[in-house]
């Protein structure tokens, strides 16, 4: 009985050099230019905050509570959480 290995090959070369630029690398630097053209048309657009306003004095809490209230639509969704 013989054992035969099988021979293995050198890849063949495309003929290509390496940095030969490829569909891959095109689509790349059209994707590229094309975001850059989107941000260039789009930042004249781009509005400056307007200066900040006076801020907004909130209504004070009542002295009795009056903040939470256990309501139906409350309780209902505190049944749909239960586990």
């Amino acid at each position: 009985m013989s054992s035969q290995t099988p021979s293995r090959q050198a890849p063949q070369s495309t003929g290509k050099p390496a940095d030969a630029p490829t569909r891959r690398h095109l689509l790349v630097g059209l994707g590229a230019a094309g975001a850059a053209g989107v941000a260039v048309t789009a930042l004249p657009l781009v509005k400056t905050a307007a200066p900040a306003a006076a801020p907004e004095v909130l209504a004070a809490a009542p002295e009795a509570g009056g903040g939470y209230q256990v309501t139906q639509h409350v309780l209902r969704y505190y049944q749909t959480t239960r586990v």
